[in-house]
């Protein structure tokens, strides 16, 4: 019984060692066609590695401080001697580290850094990013370029030569008068909007609690001075963002006390120039008057007075909102390239030449067997025949 039983494993395994052997056999005898196929694509591997262009990154570590109890508490007692109230300060919440992503992300944000002013290799100017991109100037195809849109990219030529010239829309309409808040941009600017997208990258990093930016680009000054005016530009997009409505406060607050203050002036002046004309008169009607201008002269002072704590006290809480982007990983001018990796690429495509080969050598005899083509039956030699 046991015999028995153990005879169908055998026999498995058996047809596996057997099934392996055949494989062996049929790779061997196709060797030559999987290294044709290899061969072609280590030539494809070595034309993308010589032609990409090279790549640097730069970038910087920072961490987003906000005001601590601490910190406010101190502040809170130095402001209680002066008569000013900090209690609304404790309600300011800090802003989210997630939402520094979708700043940058922005098409505001992206349209103002393109106009960053960098220095650029081929340029005997600084040059934005947004003119060096779209200027027929700075942008000659060269011989890695050519190679890649008519070899990879051959598809979307095509494409685009069977669309044709798509016409750009017109959005002047909008925002004509100034007023309106709606964002657009033109082809142009969308264009140059994409390639930021591939420069420019962020991540938080939770368990350490700082956020990294990272500007890769063909030229290592220009990606340091990129990466740096990414971080001031969120630096002051952040307190725009954060402080608007404190801002608005101070604002408000700083109209007012102007008002105060001015009608203070006034009323001081005018209580002045009336006592120094009556001083030695004793008549009530005068008298009636000077008091009307001292109650008028008091009330201003005490409205021009809290007006005054009040604008103290907004002038510290904007000055306790305002987010700070601690660095503590300052941008650097990068050193070496990051890309492009020449040995990584070789050898990828050559291991992929060698996968291609083997399974051309396995599927294509089926798809000679479905199409009844003799032409791809005797491409593949079949171990059997022999």
């Amino acid at each position: 019984m046991n015999g028995q039983m153990e005879n169908p494993n055998i026999d498995v395994s058996q047809e596996q060692e057997i099934d392996l052997v055949e494989l062996i056999k049929r790779m061997w005898e196709n060797r030559m066609l999987i290294l044709k196929i290899t061969g072609v694509c280590f030539v494809l591997g070595l034309l993308i590695a010589v032609f990409s262009s090279k790549e640097y990154t730069a970038g910087c570590d920072f961490v987003p401080q906000t005001s601590n109890s601490d910190s406010s508490s101190r502040m809170s007692s130095l402001a209680a001697l002066a008569g000013i109230n900090m209690n609304q300060m404790e309600d300011v919440k800090a802003l989210s580290p997630y939402v520094y992503e979708n700043i940058l992300n922005s098409s505001s944000f992206r349209k103002e850094l393109m106009q960053t002013k960098l220095h650029y290799e081929d340029a005997d100017r600084p040059v934005s990013f947004y003119e060096y991109n779209t200027s027929e100037e700075f942008n000659k195809p060269g011989i890695g370029k050519i190679v890649m849109k008519y070899t990879i990219g051959l598809p979307f030529v095509i494409l685009n030569a069977i669309r044709g010239e798509q016409p750009e829309p017109d959005y002047s309409s909008l925002g004509g008068d100034g007023t309106s808040k709606i964002e657009t941009m033109t082809k142009e600017e969308y264009d140059c909007n994409k390639i930021l997208s591939g420069c420019l990258s962020m991540t938080l990093d939770d368990k350490n609690g700082y956020i990294s930016l990272a500007v890769i680009m063909p030229e290592p000054i220009a990606a340091a001075e990129l990466a740096e005016a990414a971080v001031t530009l969120l630096q002051k997009y952040i307190t725009e963002f954060k402080i608007e409505k404190v801002q608005s406060n101070l604002d408000f607050v700083q109209e007012r006390y102007d008002e105060a203050k001015a009608n203070f002036e006034d009323i001081q002046d005018r209580r002045a120039r009336f006592r120094d004309a009556n001083q030695n008169t004793s008549r009530y009607s005068a008298r009636t008057q000077l008091e009307k201008l001292d109650a008028e002269y008091t009330l201003a002072m005490n409205m021009y007075s809290e007006l005054a704590s009040k604008l103290e006290q907004a002038k510290i809480n904007v000055k306790e909102t305002t987010p700070i982007l601690t660095v503590i990983n300052p941008v650097t001018v990068p050193l070496e390239k990051s890309k492009p990796r020449r040995a990584m690429i070789l050898f990828g495509w050559t291991f992929f030449g060698i996968v291609l080969g083997m399974g051309t050598v396995l599927v294509l005899p089926s798809v000679a067997e479905i199409t009844g083509s003799e032409r791809l039956k005797g491409v593949v030699k079949d171990i059997h025949a022999e």
